[in-house]
């Protein structure tokens, strides 16, 4: 466990590696005015014209001329390489939420390991991709979407579900990584809820219902 390198009692964007258009930088920082960089993320930061408070991890992506901008007091090497720069970064920032970036849509092995960094980390992040955002859910979650919203579910974990407002109900269903899953549910009500037999279950929903998201995730 990392000592905290940032404290924030408003929502933190995080920062990675991929690919993040300006757009998503915008929507991010509106809602998470904190900027953390997760190694490389520093050098995506930096040609958004953001500039990082922190920046942590291995540090073997970060590009020198990155390094130089940002400064030494900004870098949080760490060296272990029994976790990614994500997990690190996650063990190494307490705030209310954290708003992910260039974690989707490049590298599966780098996505795959956030997803799996979700389920572990105690914390509140949703990631935030070009069509989508993913998150952990808690066992017990509702939340108010808009009936036809796209409602998937895929499980990291073996559990049971019970829902409320989706087209396809999840009672009786045994999901399990390599086994069934709920991809393309759809929202049949304004409210959805959900009732898990345990941790693990990723969520994903559209990039337009991340309001959504964080009003059930920190007041739920």
């Amino acid at each position: 466990m990392n000592q905290a390198i940032v404290q924030s009692s408003h929502g933190v964007t995080l920062v990675g590696g991929a690919p993040v258009a300006a757009s998503l930088f915008r929507m991010a920082i509106q809602r998470a005015p904190r900027v953390v960089a997760a190694d490389g993320g520093a050098d995506r930061c930096l040609a958004r014209g953001v500039m990082p408070e922190a920046v942590v991890g291995d540090m073997d992506s970060i590009s020198a001329s990155a390094r130089t901008a940002v400064g030494p007091d900004r870098l949080h090497p760490i060296a272990e390489q029994d976790s990614t720069d994500f997990d690190k970064v996650m063990r190494s920032v307490v705030a209310p939420f954290v708003i992910g970036l260039g974690f989707l849509g490049a590298r599966v092995d780098h996505e795959l390991s956030a997803f799996n960094t979700l389920v572990r980390s105690p914390a509140v992040c949703i990631l935030l991709g070009a069509q989508d955002v993913v998150f952990h859910l808690p066992e017990r979650f509702d939340i108010d979407l808009r009936r036809g919203d796209r409602f998937s579910l895929f499980p990291l974990m073996p559990m049971t579900a019970h829902s409320d407002g989706l087209h396809w109900p999840l009672d009786g269903i045994a999901f399990a990584p390599g086994g069934r899953v709920g991809t393309s549910n759809r929202v049949s009500e304004g409210r959805v809820k959900l009732a898990l037999s345990g941790p693990g279950m990723l969520c994903i929903l559209p990039k337009n219902r991340l309001d959504a998201v964080l009003q059930a995730l920190t007041t739920g």
